[in-house]
């Protein structure tokens, strides 16, 4: 893939995160939840691409931040770490529950994920 096909899924990534705020200040929590798991596996599967030209398909994120870790040794933080591994697990559910369950996120759920996301998880990955 060329470095702006890699660049696409990096705008999308940042388009989900700005759209699950945007989201979850106007209280529509299902898709928030849902636009917090695009973001986070697109941004995976984003440095992924820069760094061996290709990505599993896969919507895991443990599974990607574990392929990724192989090359960048600081993600496995987001394994080791109790709290860090519950909210990927947790994340991981959202993109399936948010397509495929008729279940209703509860605000506190996002909030806590959505603080998640960008005060561990994005720098974390952004440094990669």
């Amino acid at each position: 893939m060329s470095f702006e096909e890699a660049e696409v899924l990096r705008e999308r990534a940042e388009g989900f995160l700005r759209n699950a705020e945007d989201l979850y200040e106007k209280g529509v929590y299902d898709l928030a939840a849902f636009s917090l798991e695009q973001h986070c596996q697109l941004m995976l599967k984003y440095k992924l691409l820069l760094r061996t030209d290709a990505y599993p398909r896969t919507h895991s994120l443990i599974g990607l931040v574990r392929e990724l870790s192989h090359l960048s040794p600081n993600l496995y933080s987001l394994l080791e770490n109790d709290e860090n591994l519950l909210n990927l697990t947790r994340i991981e559910d959202f993109y399936i529950s948010a397509r495929y369950l008729p279940r209703r996120f509860e605000r506190v759920e996002v909030e806590s994920t959505l603080r998640f996301v960008k005060e561990v998880f994005k720098p974390i990955v952004d440094g990669v």
